[in-house]
């Protein structure tokens, strides 16, 4: 399994069921999981907190420590998808059309133009 051979809908499948096998469901509400996906994503954040980016590159050569981030962004992704299926949001479409708003927002010839100013 992996990112090219894998649909969100899937994800977000396996990510429900496990909730819903424990009966979890009743406390996953909008405030909590976003919340929730905070607290993940803190916890990611710690894995590089004071560390250099020769320190953090060093570090990712340790596969215990690639597994800590692994399993911190796991979190993340997974709190999102619970998120989006209790608000019945498409993440997929969602994606898409965030990314188009970004190509407006930020439109190539003015952020490439900006690079080649300052090299």
């Amino acid at each position: 399994m992996n990112d090219d051979s894998t649909s969100i809908g899937y994800l977000k499948k396996l990510a429900t069921d496990f909730r819903d096998k424990r009966n979890w469901k009743r406390y996953h509400n909008p405030k909590d999981l976003a919340i929730s996906i905070s607290i993940e994503a803190n916890e990611l954040l710690e894995l590089f907190q004071w560390k250099s980016l020769e320190e953090i590159y060093k570090s990712i050569e340790n596969p215990e420590y690639l597994e800590k981030i692994r399993d911190e962004l796991a979190d993340v992704a997974i709190y999102c998808l619970c998120l989006s299926d209790i608000l019945n949001i498409d993440l997929s479409n969602s994606i898409v059309k965030k990314i188009e708003k970004n190509e407006k927002k930020y439109p190539i010839e003015k952020y490439r133009r900006n690079e080649e100013e300052s090299s």
